[in-house]
């Protein structure tokens, strides 16, 4: 599976071709390459617009061989050319809360709304907003496996790290919580093929 250049796959081929990788080949992936999937990504939704979501982008080989000791020395983190780290910082969304108003409120409305948001939050221990906020970070997460692959990245999502060890590896503040770990790269081996329930077994029809 090489990277493509500037073709790339549909929504349907990328879900149909996506595999969990945990080998990758070295090629690294061009900082402009990153920052587009990134900026797609972040088109993804999120309960009233909030984006709770941060995202560390993590290249250097030394931070992720730290990486890897803090996820159970699972060996797709040192062997990615890129890591990205996902994760819920509720106390900064709150604070800057304006930040993700539409700009077409007036500014009584942007008031009123943050006022309100802040209000409805603030009853909740850290903890409470900030797994509120993790959930919301798998919306991300979906699109950025997706969009990588559309570009002919591959990508396995992990959630098996130590969560304060890894808060420590990247000077995270310690009420923040990790989403999910996704190493990225040009797949160097083939993956699974798809094995999933069939839509009678998961669906309901009324």
């Amino acid at each position: 599976m090489e990277a493509l250049s500037e073709r790339t796959l549909s929504v349907k081929d990328a879900v149909l071709t996506r595999r969990s990788i945990r080998k990758f080949k070295p090629d690294p992936i061009p900082r402009e390459r990153l920052e587009e999937i990134l900026s797609l990504a972040l088109k993804a939704p999120s309960s009233n617009n909030l984006q709770p979501w941060r995202v560390v982008v993590i290249q250097n080989a030394e931070v992720k061989e730290r990486l890897r000791e803090a996820a159970n020395n699972q060996a797709q983190v040192s062997s990615a050319p890129a890591v990205l780290v996902i994760y819920s910082d509720m106390k900064d969304t709150l604070e800057h809360v304006e930040e993700v108003l539409h700009p077409g409120f007036s500014e009584e409305q942007k008031q009123a709304r943050a006022a309100s948001f802040r209000k409805a939050w603030e009853g909740q221990s850290d903890e409470e907003r900030e797994n509120w906020g993790k959930a919301q970070g798998f919306i991300l997460l979906g699109f950025l496996m997706l969009i990588a692959r559309s570009f002919g990245y591959d990508t396995v999502p992990m959630g098996g790290f130590n969560a304060a060890r890894v808060k420590e590896v990247l000077g995270l503040p310690s009420h923040v919580a990790i989403t999910a770990l996704l190493p990225m790269g040009v797949a160097d081996e083939a993956g699974y093929e798809h094995h999933r329930h069939p839509l009678g077994r998961v669906v309901q029809w009324q």
